[in-house]
This record gives C-alpha cells, sequence and structure tokens, in this order.
C-alpha cells in the first residue's frame, strides 16, 4: 500500500507545505516504469470524452502530469467500436464536435468513420496520442485520504496476457461513457435456436456479414435501427424494421447551409462557433416549447413524418406516432430523410408488433404475421453502466453511487476528486464533456491557489434525493436503480439545459458552500466526515 511519502514524493509535494496539484516533471512518450504510473490527473478512457478532456486539461493546467488509460487497442471510443452500416452521428456535428476545433466536413451528420478521425486528428495534433496507453482496463481505485490520491488497479494487456499495474492520482477523471463495451442489451427471444439465418447484434458488427440480396429484419427502433435500414435497404432484397412501439423520427438536411455560407466568408473557427451558437440556442429553444407543450410538439413531428411518407402516409403514419411525448426518450433524426425515402420506395417496411417466437425461416408475430428473413439484427440497445464498471473504494468503504448525489451532473457526494463525464439526453454529449472538462480545470486551479489536496461534494440535510433522469429510454430504466440520484436544488440538480449549465460551470464560484476542500495536514478527517 502506498504511503503518503511515496504519493508525496511522486507529487512534489511535502505534509506540512501547501501542496501545489501541478509540480510535476513534463510527461513524454508512454513509458513503462513504475514511475511513470504517478500522475497528477487520470483520465479513463480515449474516446470523444477523454481526448477532448485531456485537451482542455493540457492546454489550461500545463504543469500537470496525466495519462489516458484505454481498456481498448484504439482511440475513438464509440466511433471506432461501432461498425454496422451508416453508422453515424445523431446529432449535428456543430455541437458534438469540440469546442476548440472547428468541424471542416460538410457533413452536418456525419458518418462513424469521420467522427473516428476528426478524434484522431485532435489527439494528434495537441499530442495527446503520447499520453494514451492501450489495453490498460481499469478495475478497481480507492481514495486515500491520509495520503489525499487515488490508488487506481489497472489490467494491462489483452487477451490472456495481462498483468496488474498500480497507478496513483492526486485527481481521476471518468471518460468511459455510458454503456458496456463489452456486452449490448440482447434479450433471448422464443425459438432463436430454430432461426436458420444470422443473427447480429449492432454492437458487434461481423466484418465479412454481406446483406446483398438478402431479407433482413431489424428488430428496434432507435437511432441504431433507423440507421441501419435504410443504409442496408441499398443492396438487401427487403429491410423490415419490427418495433414494438414508435418512435418519433423526423428528418434532417445532412449538411448546413448557414453553415456552409460562413465557411466561405469567415475564418474558419468563427464559422463554427457562430454554427455551434446557433444549433446550441435552437435546440435549446425548441426542447423547451417541446416540454411545454408537448401536444403541439408531438402533432408537429408526426404531421412532418406524414409529409415525408408521402402519398401513402395513412399506411404508413402509425408506426411514426408515438405514445408517449416528445422528449420522454431521446428523438431520432434521419439525415435528408433517407429512413423515409427507403419506406417510400419499397426497399424497407415497418411492422408494429410483438415476437411471437423465432421460426426455421424468420420471426412469428403475436398477430400470427411472419417475417421472412436471411438475417436479423437484434438492434435492442445498449447496456447502461456508471463509471465503467469500475469497483470504487473510500478509505476503505465501498462506494454505491446508487446512494449518492450527483454534484452538477459530474461528482458525487462523499466522493473526493473524482469527476464522469456524462453527456445530455436532450443534445449533443460533447456539450456537456467540454463544459465538465473546464470545470475540472477550473477546480484543479482554485485547489492550487488554495493549497488544497482534496475536494469532496457535501450536501446539506434540506437536499433531497431525486431521480437522477427523467427519461424512459430502455436502457435508462433498466439501469435506474445503479444510476446516483440528483438533488432538489443547485447545485445537486440536473437541468439537462446547457445554457443554465454554461452559466454555472463556466462562471460559478468553485467555492460554492457544497464543495468541502481540505489541506493535507486535515485531509482524513474532511474526507471522512464528507463521505458519511
Amino acid at each position: 500500500m502506498a504511503s503518503w511519502q511515496a504519493c508525496a514524493a511522486a507529487f512534489g509535494v511535502r505534509r506540512r507545505v501547501k501542496p501545489a496539484l501541478g509540480d510535476l516533471s513534463e510527461a513524454g512518450p508512454t513509458p513503462a516504469d513504475a514511475s511513470s504510473r504517478h500522475v497528477d490527473v487520470l483520465i479513463v478512457g480515449a474516446g470523444l470524452s477523454g481526448i477532448g478532456a485531456a485537451v482542455h486539461l493540457q492546454t489550461r493546467c500545463p504543469s500537470k502530469r496525466y495519462a489516458v488509460l484505454e481498456a481498448r487497442g484504439a482511440l475513438g471510443g464509440t466511433w471506432d467500436l461501432f461498425r454496422y452500416p451508416g453508422i453515424r452521428s445523431d446529432s449535428d456535428m456543430y455541437t458534438l464536435g469540440y469546442a476548440f476545433k472547428p468541424w471542416a466536413n460538410p457533413k452536418a451528420i456525419a458518418d462513424g468513420p469521420s467522427i473516428r478521425r476528426y478524434v484522431e486528428e485532435t489527439a494528434a495534433e495537441h499530442g495527446i496520442d503520447q499520453h494514451i496507453r492501450y489495453h490498460h482496463r481499469v478495475v478497481r481505485a480507492e481514495w486515500s485520504s491520509q495520503d489525499a490520491c487515488w490508488r487506481v488497479d489497472v489490467d494491462v494487456g489483452h487477451g490472456e496476457q495481462r498483468e496488474r499495474h498500480r497507478y496513483t492520482c492526486r485527481f481521476l477523471s471518468i471518460c468511459s461513457g455510458y454503456y458496456s463495451y463489452r456486452e449490448g442489451h440482447r434479450p433471448e427471444f422464443p425459438g432463436e435456436a430454430r432461426f436458420q439465418g444470422t443473427i447480429v447484434h449492432p454492437q458487434f458488427w461481423p466484418e465479412q456479414l454481406d446483406h446483398a440480396g438478402k431479407r433482413v429484419v431489424v428488430i428496434g427502433s432507435g437511432a441504431t435501427a433507423v440507421t441501419l435500414v435504410p443504409e442496408m435497404a441499398k443492396t438487401a432484397a427487403h429491410v423490415t424494421m419490427l418495433q414494438r412501439s414508435p418512435t418519433y423520427v423526423f428528418a434532417l438536411p445532412s449538411r448546413d447551409a448557414i453553415a456552409e455560407t460562413l465557411k466561405r466568408w469567415l475564418p474558419p473557427l468563427l464559422a463554427y462557433r457562430l454554427v455551434r451558437t446557433k444549433n446550441v440556442l435552437l435546440g435549446v429553444v425548441l426542447y423547451r416549447l417541446a416540454r411545454q407543450r408537448p401536444r403541439q410538439a408531438k402533432d408537429f413531428l408526426v404531421r412532418k413524418a406524414r409529409e415525408q411518407l408521402g402519398p401513402r402516409a395513412d399506411d404508413h403514419a402509425p408506426h411514426f406516432t408515438p405514445r408517449y411525448n416528445p422528449w420522454d426518450q431521446r428523438l431520432c433524426a434521419v439525415p435528408d430523410g433517407d429512413m423515409f425515402d427507403a419506406i417510400k420506395t419499397g426497399r424497407a417496411s415497418v411492422v408494429t408488433d410483438q415476437i411471437d417466437t423465432f421460426t426455421e425461416r424468420g420471426i412469428r408475430l403475436k398477430s400470427g404475421q411472419e417475417l421472412e428473413a436471411d438475417i436479423i439484427v437484434t438492434a435492442t440497445g445498449l447496456k447502461l453502466n456508471v463509471l465503467g464498471d469500475v469497483e470504487f473504494h473510500v478509505d476503505g468503504r465501498r462506494c454505491d453511487f446508487s446512494k449518492t448525489l450527483a454534484y452538477k451532473a459530474m461528482m458525487f457526494s462523499g466522493v473526493p476528486n473524482l469527476a464522469y463525464t456524462f453527456g445530455y439526453t436532450n443534445a449533443s454529449w460533447t456539450l456537456k464533456a467540454d463544459l465538465t472538462a473546464r470545470y475540472v480545470c477550473r477546480l484543479l486551479q482554485h485547489m492550487d491557489r488554495h493549497g488544497y489536496v482534496s475536494a469532496v461534494p457535501t450536501p446539506d440535510a434540506s437536499v433531497e434525493p431525486r431521480p437522477f433522469l427523467d427519461f424512459t429510454s430502455g436502457y435508462v430504466v433498466r439501469a435506474v436503480d445503479l444510476l446516483p440520484k440528483q438533488g432538489s436544488k443547485k447545485p445537486w440538480r440536473l437541468y439537462q439545459n446547457y445554457v443554465l449549465d454554461l452559466l454555472t460551470l463556466r462562471f460559478g464560484r468553485i467555492d460554492d458552500g457544497s464543495m468541502r476542500f481540505s489541506q493535507a495536514a486535515v485531509a482524513h478527517s474532511e474526507a471522512r466526515a464528507g463521505a458519511a
């Protein structure tokens, strides 16, 4: 077990001197010696969030030594993992892109490989790729108040060639996303073993799967399904989307005409920021209107879907008329209406029904209809996890995050020096990721100025717990018991509002009365009191 002296030596601090968080030497390429495993900030995950967090840290806290641990063998996260046909963003790249790096591609709704290249370019341009340590899976993290540091156990290697390494850090930033990379949500269907064709889950798409000329059934109605259907329909004999209930699907232009005009006349970064601001504000206003006037919003979305469906709208519209209100679940955007085009041309269709059983030739429905298929795609969703399924402890006590309150939707009551990036459900993920990364930098700077070694979010007795997300999507409902709670008032409320978060996280006070700070001499007793 690491002693205070060992951690202090690595971090360049002494017990009775006000320690700064950034007294370490400059980090170089990934080394193998044990001394390289002592850093100021440890970032977990080299996807969109992790690379962005590293850029912000490197820019705003240049004296910090850091490392990025990635469980897989490549950066990119979601955009490297998912390889199913047509994989693309479900929101515009002017808000899904980083605040500091313009999106130059003319497609506002971008394909997965383009997004992966964008993340790779960002890492290379800022030298972040030199700090990434691949095949490093974090399995356990324990905070020691006596040493004022995290001890992080990491499985290094892949396959059966693994060994356990110990990292230590002053601050831990979890950027591992919100779903399991190792398994998706995959319900078992009656009679699966009888089916003579191929069954595939989009999260683990076989590279050699050829669907040309095949009959395909896609089970699901979310973003993955509405992406797969029009793409596979280009070469398949026919594609059927089988859904239990309808989802709101709306068409968006794949290119932003205003953005392309501004790019011709303005410097790239200025044009990008103007379009980003326009899209953010538009999204905030439309979301607010939809929640305040759900009936009108529903009528509008259903009417737009009917217009896209054309002359046979009466036949198809019931499949695009959900029972719930807009934004009770996430809306599905389809670029240039490609999903509706595939239906109008007869290359695809939608069936709303329930599965009775798989058969040798396809799927028999509760209505008695049978859908013949050569390939069945189970686009049945994600398996949500919390903080990358890492086992966390604070001073020997295991953390149960379902019993914590989320502070500013990124830190947790009673857990010191830990931030978790969790994006919006009603807007682009990166909007919140950027705000979180910048807030972490502000927090670290504040701690440096005042000689603090720990920061523990601590609610008072007047804060009442509430569900973390007001959202009925399946992956949320299935994991509701795992999620932390939000509180009844700020800074414990989760607003799902970028403008409010911008004001709070960029300009609000760090020492707001809910964050308990400690110096080295009192870190142990203060953190134990905050976690109680």
